[in-house]
């Protein structure tokens, strides 16, 4: 049986003294690589535009630090694309020879401040750098889904892909500014490239003015597990409506039960993530699970780890 979550604290940050790199390891996204897991994330230049780099930590100790990768695995997209302005990434999936990244591509707006869609990037050596495959996005938005997409997560089973993502529900204005509001959807592929977006809602929200996303989902004996993370839209910048760890359960993969927010993964008041927790990531090995997510200012503190034991 799964027990509670032990939080082990921050396990990397960025030292701010790179061009690409001066605040920020946003989303981390985490892979297991042999005896090390490497997790990629979102880390912003003094112009507030993000670019993706990577480090890795030692799988048995994911608070060693290995490796502080010096530089980012793809630029920015060209001048009006819809990732000109940040390329972050959500989930890297090995495909054959090569690994597919499946990332947040950001564009700034003019009467909201930006909008999001879910791009895709292949490497052939490794992960350490990436090419698009489009220079436009995989999903996107839709007549039924008409604000934006983001945060991708992926499983494939019998040559079937599943995709959970946040799609955007609105913009509602809150103290003279438009505060976004998404919810985590479903999509479904027989490649990877091609994409079926259903417009399903996965995870019910407690209230009008909730937004959930970035999902990380296991595969489980009885179906699946999810966790993501949710916010208010009032006051969430590290204030009393902030990001939480949700959890959910699901048969299908589809309907969604959502449980009792995960036991340990609360912010700790104090210190890095004193109010806040966000953008989980969650991998297995050695039978326990591994968590990277971030504490207060949406990645400003840096990346931190927690880990559940998985072995009765």
């Amino acid at each position: 049986m799964s027990g509670d979550w032990t939080q082990l604290g921050v396990v990397f940050a960025v030292a701010g003294d790179r061009d690409w790199s001066r605040s920020h390891a946003q989303a981390p996204s985490a892979i297991v690589l042999g005896d090390r897991i490497r997790v990629y994330y979102g880390t912003r230049n003094s112009e507030n535009r993000s670019r993706t780099g990577f480090f890795e930590v030692d799988r048995a100790d994911p608070t060693r630090l290995l490796l502080d990768h010096d530089r980012p695995v793809i630029d920015l997209g060209k001048p009006g694309c819809h990732d000109e302005d940040g390329v972050i990434a959500s989930q890297i999936i090995p495909v054959g020879h090569e690994m597919r990244m499946y990332y947040g591509g950001v564009s700034r707006g003019g009467h909201v401040p930006y909008r999001m869609s879910v791009g895709l990037a292949t490497s052939h050596d490794g992960g350490l750098t990436f090419e698009r495959m489009f220079e436009g996005p995989v999903v996107d938005r839709t007549p039924l889904e008409p604000y934006m997409t983001m945060a991708p997560n992926i499983l494939i089973e019998h040559g079937r892909w599943t995709m959970w993502y946040g799609s955007g529900t609105g913009w509602v204005e809150v103290d003279g500014k438009f505060e976004p509001t998404y919810q985590i959807k479903l999509a479904h592929s027989d490649d990877g490239l091609d994409w079926q977006q259903t417009n399903h809602a996965c995870i019910p929200r407690l209230h009008p003015l909730e937004a959930n996303t970035r999902p990380s989902v296991l595969r489980t004996s009885d179906g699946y597990e999810m966790w993501f993370c949710y916010r208010s839209s009032r006051d969430y910048r590290d204030g009393a409506g902030s990001y939480r760890i949700g959890h959910a359960t699901s048969s299908d993969g589809r309907d969604w039960v959502r449980q009792p927010d995960p036991t340990g993964l609360q912010p700790t008041g104090s210190g890095w993530n004193s109010v806040t927790m966000a953008y989980p990531s969650v991998v297995e090995a050695d039978g326990r699970r591994i968590m990277f997510h971030n504490g207060d200012g949406f990645g400003q503190t840096g990346v931190g780890c927690a880990v559940q034991e998985t072995r009765s």
